[in-house]
């Protein structure tokens, strides 16, 4: 193995990939490697809760990949999170994981709603029983800022009426929409309306270039 990447890193698309790039979040998704070899198993959840979290918390020091509780996984930021089907965790990002419900209880009517009812309607609309990861359809002009759609092959981050293209490094320079009409979205239904509600993602500095 060596000096090679791990895979661990996690793109709009919800794949796991392997390269040198850092994120700047950590998630989970549960146990889903072998820690002997530090490899992926066939499986790409241990359950619905797949979380998004800060990459220090309290001094707490985990070797990645090993024996433990989950498999850590990066982004490169939060809106790459939501896309792959992610959610604010409730423990380290308590306020973030707040404004994240209160956003969700305005998007669906929700008085009170609580994180097992949040990951298992994000279950279903992210990913199919096949792993394959579930897209839909929608105006550009209706989508807000933070959401990410895919155009010929390659994901692309709303922000501020432009599109930036994903990279595992970054994002590179913004560029106009042009005259798309409906577009294939990556990001969740569900998460769409919450971005649209005010939720508010954390974005790789790389898009504000």
């Amino acid at each position: 193995m060596g000096n090679s990447p791990l895979q661990n890193r996690v793109t709009p698309f919800g794949e796991i990939i392997a390269t040198t790039a850092r994120g700047t979040l950590m998630g989970n998704r549960g146990i889903i490697h072998e820690p002997g070899t530090r490899q992926l198993l066939t499986r790409r959840w241990q359950h619905p809760a797949w979380i998004c979290c800060v990459l220090d918390f309290k001094d707490y020091q985990h070797p990645i990949m090993g024996a433990g509780a989950y498999t850590e996984l990066f982004f490169l930021d939060e809106a790459t999170a939501l896309a792959a089907g992610h959610r604010p965790c409730a423990y380290c990002r308590r306020r973030a994981f707040n404004t994240f419900k209160r956003a969700w209880s305005i998007a669906t009517g929700e008085s009170q709603p609580r994180a097992p009812i949040i990951d298992r309607q994000l279950h279903r609309e992210r990913v199919t029983r096949q792993r394959k990861k579930i897209t839909f359809t929608a105006p550009l002009d209706n989508l807000p800022d933070g959401a990410f759609i895919a155009i010929d092959g390659h994901a692309y981050l709303l922000k501020e009426n432009r599109l930036l293209r994903w990279h595992a490094q970054g994002y590179s320079a913004p560029q106009k929409s042009g005259k798309l009409a409906d577009v294939r979205v990556l990001t969740p239904f569900s998460t769409v309306a919450v971005l649209r509600a005010g939720y508010s993602p954390l974005l790789h500095p790389s898009s504000h270039n």
